[in-house]
């Protein structure tokens, strides 16, 4: 990376962060980035790479408080329902169906209203 133009080696290093799952991993690359310096926080690129870690970081969060709501209400969830709600990508969605999770007397009753019910 020291070969590489400046904002070419700071995308890079942004990428591979965004890549590495495991934990330690991440923590130890951003460790070796911040020691040569290549972190582009204001990057355009790198920022909308970590904004769209973010919004897919929020969608997994409302999709898991979904199921939540319906495990805590003792309320069986089919795998199929599980699927869909942990594909979702959509917030508002999301949180329409968070609301529904509460008052639903079946995992199905979330998508009422939807176009297609998924059954």
């Amino acid at each position: 990376m020291e070969t590489t133009d400046t904002e070419s080696a700071g995308m890079l290093a942004q990428l591979v962060e965004s890549c590495l799952v495991d934990v330690e991993a991440r923590q130890t690359w951003k460790e070796l980035m911040m020691a040569v310096r290549y972190f582009f926080f204001r990057h355009e690129v790198a920022e909308k790479v970590r904004e769209e870690g973010r919004e897919e970081g929020r969608a997994q969060a409302r999709a898991e408080m979904v199921l939540r709501i319906l495990q805590w209400r003792e309320i069986p969830v089919p795998d199929a329902v599980r699927e869909r709600v942990e594909g979702c990508a959509d917030l508002h969605q999301l949180e329409v169906w968070a609301e529904r999770a509460v008052h639903a007397a079946d995992a199905w009753d979330l998508f009422v209203g939807a176009a297609d019910s998924g059954r």
